[in-house]
């Protein structure tokens, strides 16, 4: 698909529920949204989609009820936004992860890049949506690296979001993304670790619908 966004363009990126658990290459439908944030674009071609979470980028929320005890939203209690330095996210169009850029304080130190598993993002008039697959793993700069949240998986599949056959294709997804770390380590550019937002890039509000 060619390039739709402009650099510094205003979108929002929603995370939905529901994912039908059969395949996820087919990219079937979901029953609502989980989590609505502002991202700016920072680069839009045929080959990736780079956009950005900035800092004090506000949440949207939709309206509950949620199964929690007050039937509030789990991420209400977080304060709405997005804290701390903001996260870049480069994604491929038909890959079913995004590759997370992690910084730590005021100058920006580089924490890790964060491979977040999630469907392949599907474009919107105004934004794009995914589906959070819940496995995540974690990659330093010497090329280490963390499995994070596999054990949440069991827990999709008791709540039955999630059927067992889902899980295993996640679990055997991220098994590829690790072989290849083992292989031949971070295959993806590197340089995006030394960018910098621009300074105007603070404490965006979502769209107008």
């Amino acid at each position: 698909m060619s390039s739709v966004w402009s650099h510094g363009d205003l979108v929002v990126r929603r995370e939905e529920l529901g994912l039908q658990p059969d395949v996820v290459a087919e990219r079937t439908p979901t029953v609502g949204v989980w989590l609505e944030t502002p991202v700016f674009i920072v680069e839009d071609t045929p080959e990736h989609l780079v956009s950005y979470i900035a800092r004090g980028a506000r949440f949207r929320f939709p309206e509950g009820p949620w199964p929690t005890p007050n039937g509030q939203h789990p991420w209400l209690e977080r304060g709405g936004s997005w804290s701390g330095e903001g996260c870049l996210m480069l994604q491929r169009p038909d890959d079913h992860y995004a590759v997370w850029h992690l910084w730590d304080g005021a100058d920006r130190d580089f924490v890790c890049w964060y491979l977040n598993l999630q469907t392949a993002f599907v474009r919107s008039p105004n934004g794009y949506s995914t589906h959070d697959l819940e496995l995540d793993v974690l990659v330093f700069a010497d090329g280490s690296h963390i499995v994070k949240d596999d054990e949440l998986l069991d827990d999709r599949v008791a709540e039955g979001r999630y059927s067992a056959e889902l899980v295993d294709w996640i679990r055997s997804y991220g098994d590829q993304l690790t072989d290849r770390l083992r292989s031949e380590g971070p295959w993806w550019d590197r340089s995006w670790a030394q960018w910098t937002p621009p300074e105007h890039w603070v404490n965006p509000e979502l769209p107008a619908l």
